[in-house]
């Protein structure tokens, strides 16, 4: 690539930032396709929170997928019959009819793990509703993480579903789940596997739930694919709020490796994250609070689509330990916010390599070690003298802090370094090499 070819595409990026406008006041960069879904209703479990103000009549333009029809009538006890009327059963047998909600709470507080559980067919089903585009793609199979008392395993299948494999970790949930597979005709294949806790470092056998990504895939059927190829897996779960950014640092470093479930193709996310950990992952360039290196990362691998945010007490938390949900914050944090995380087809196009993900990785970490800091110092530290003829060939200007650099600038940044001659064999690849077998959290 010319000199000139980065350099157009920074301009390319900042005059197309220029244009954008927020939505909700979430404030994406451009990295970031966010896709707002207005509901007719709400649904709350807890009677304080209902009332008046529930019910929200206008629909947002860019709505990619609406309720189904009647949705905002039913009523818990009447969830079933509804239903029945509106999907097509997915097995032989009648169609699957959702427990009550008082059932579904039981089951769900007699977890001794904290975790928190859809217990509401309804909400369940608005779940579902926003995936039943994805539902219809038959080459897609779908890892439902920790399902529980399976309400929301049920609504997915009603909607459509050709393969849901329930990963549940607790071993009280097995016999029901299990007890629905063998209802199907192999919609639904249940495993005794926790999805946050695969490849822990180490070797050796491996007691479930934890369990290696490739046991999983192959005990599934599930093959390789390139990374440009359509979505092989979609996930979709509740991040457990104990060690939710955690989970994030290890899944990225994944995707920038190709390892673990990457190493199958671009695996999807569709997950439920607190409010004050997508905020952090979407913020802007120039917001020093929010803006951090997870979500950097993150902006750049992947389109990130907000599908809906819930109130915390649409959900039932087990175990009594629950103060996580109640955490005072400095952001804004009384919501699960639905969050898709697709990974680019384009994102080792260029000289971005699995083999090279952790350097880029622990570059950005270096870079945002101090937002205010001039991005000119921080290249003239790996490579003396060489920060302003580096930040010409981008189109940056001298004076620019590392935290005003965009996602794709860093990207673009890192592989003209790739490149460079005067940072070859220097600069973050020694200390890469010490530190990339571990996640830093």
């Amino acid at each position: 690539m010319s000199s000139h070819g980065p350099r157009l595409l920074v301009k390319g990026i900042r005059s197309t930032i220029g244009c954008l406008q927020t939505i909700h006041d979430l404030r994406p960069s451009a990295c970031i396709r966010i896709v707002t879904h207005a509901h007719k209703r709400t649904y709350y479990l807890d009677s304080a929170c209902g009332g008046a103000g529930q019910t929200q009549s206008q629909q947002s333009k860019a709505e990619l997928i609406s309720a189904a029809p009647g949705l905002s009538q039913r009523n818990l006890s009447a969830a079933a019959g509804s239903l029945k009327s509106q999907c097509r059963p997915m097995s032989r047998y009648d169609f699957l009819d959702p427990d009550e909600v008082e059932e579904n709470t039981r089951k769900a507080l007699a977890c001794k793990n904290l975790r928190h559980f859809i217990v509401d067919p309804d909400f369940a089903q608005l779940v579902a509703d926003h995936l039943k585009g994805d539902l219809t793609e038959r080459n897609a199979a779908i890892f439902e993480c920790n399902p529980g008392p399976g309400v929301l395993t049920r609504a997915l299948l009603n909607s459509g579903a050709q393969r849901v494999i329930g990963l549940e970790s607790d071993k009280s949930f097995l016999k029901d789940l299990q007890a629905l597979e063998s209802r199907l005709d192999g919609q639904l294949e249940v495993v005794h596997c926790d999805f946050f806790k695969l490849d822990p470092l180490g070797q050796g056998t491996m007691k479930p739930p934890s369990m290696y990504s490739d046991k999983l895939f192959n005990d599934l059927g599930i093959s390789e694919v390139p990374w440009t190829a359509d979505v092989p897996v979609k996930v979709m779960g509740i991040f457990p709020q104990r060690n939710e950014r955690s989970i994030l640092w290890k899944l990225v470093y994944s995707l920038f490796e190709r390892t673990s479930v990457f190493r199958y193709g671009r695996v999807q996310l569709v997950i439920f994250m607190s409010e004050k950990e997508y905020l952090k992952l979407v913020a802007s360039p120039g917001d020093l609070k929010k803006y951090q290196p997870l979500g950097v990362l993150w902006q750049m691998a992947c389109d990130i689509e907000l599908l809906r945010k819930e109130p915390w007490t649409t959900f039932v938390t087990s175990a009594k330990r629950s103060s996580l949900t109640a955490q005072k914050t400095k952001l804004p944090n009384d919501h699960l916010c639905l969050v898709r995380l697709t990974p680019r087809p384009s994102l080792f196009s260029g000289n971005l390599t699995p083999a090279n993900g952790a350097t880029l990785i622990m570059m950005v970490k270096q870079c945002l070690t101090k937002k205010k800091a001039l991005l000119i110092d921080q290249l003239n530290s790996w490579s003396p003298e060489s920060g302003a003829k580096v930040l010409n060939e981008l189109g940056l200007l001298e004076d620019i802090r590392t935290g005003h650099v965009f996602p794709e600038e860093y990207k673009i940044l890192f592989e003209s370094l790739h490149q460079s001659k005067e940072f070859t064999q220097s600069w973050l690849y020694d200390e890469t090499l010490n530190t990339q077998t571990s996640v830093v959290l």
